[in-house]
C-alpha cells in the first residue's frame, strides 16, 4: 500500500522538477502578491487533468489528441509572452493574468498538462496500483513543488528588478509556447 503512494510521488516529483509547468508556476508567483489565489488554480488544474488520467488508467493517450491540444497550449503560452512584453505597467496589472492568478494558474496548467510526461505517468500508475493511492501521492508531490515554486518565484521577485522579472518572463512564457510546435 505504502509503495502505491511513494512511487508515484518520487516518480511524478523528479519528473515536475524544472518542467514548463514549474517554471510558469514560478513566473507567475513573481507577477502577483495574491499566491494562494495562483496556488488554488494551479492545484485544481492538476487535480482536473491528473484525476482524469487516473481515472482513465493506461487509455488516457487515446482520449485526448496530442496534436490537438499542444498548438493550443503553446498559442496561450504566446499570448501569456507577448501580453507581458508590450504593456505597460499599469496595464500589465489590469489584463494580464485572465484578471485574476487563479484564472491564470489553471488555464496555464490546465492547457500545458494534458499529454505532459506526468500526465501519462500517473494514468499508468493507475492502471498498475490502487487509483485512489497514485492520485494521493501524485497531488502530494505537485502539491508540494508547486508550493515550493510559489515561494521561490515570491522570493525572487522581491530581490530582482520587476523590469527584468516583466521582460524575462515575456521571454520564457514566448519560448515555452513556441517548444509546442517544436517537440
Amino acid at each position: 500500500m505504502l509503495e502505491e503512494i511513494l512511487i508515484p510521488l518520487i516518480v511524478v516529483g523528479l519528473a515536475e522538477l524544472g518542467d514548463k509547468t514549474q517554471l510558469s508556476i514560478l513566473l507567475l508567483s513573481s507577477k502577483t502578491k495574491k499566491h494562494r489565489e495562483l496556488l488554488a488554480g494551479v492545484i485544481l488544474a492538476f487535480l482536473v487533468v491528473d484525476g482524469i488520467a487516473i481515472l482513465a488508467g493506461g487509455w488516457i493517450t487515446t482520449i485526448f489528441d496530442a496534436g490537438l491540444i499542444k498548438p493550443l497550449s503553446g498559442a496561450v503560452f504566446i499570448i501569456f509572452g507577448v501580453l507581458v512584453l508590450v504593456s505597460k505597467k499599469e496595464e500589465l496589472k489590469s489584463i494580464s493574468y485572465f484578471k485574476t492568478p487563479f484564472y491564470s494558474g489553471f488555464a496555464l496548467i490546465f492547457l500545458s498538462e494534458w499529454g505532459d510526461k506526468t500526465q501519462i505517468a500517473s494514468a499508468l500508475f493507475a492502471a498498475k496500483y490502487n487509483g485512489f493511492m497514485v492520485f494521493a501521492g501524485v497531488m502530494t508531490a505537485l502539491t508540494l513543488l508547486s508550493l515550493m515554486t510559489i515561494y521561490l518565484g515570491k522570493y525572487l521577485s522581491d530581490r530582482i528588478d520587476e523590469r527584468a522579472i516583466t521582460k524575462f518572463s515575456g521571454i520564457l512564457f514566448i519560448l515555452i509556447g513556441v517548444s509546442f510546435f517544436l517537440f
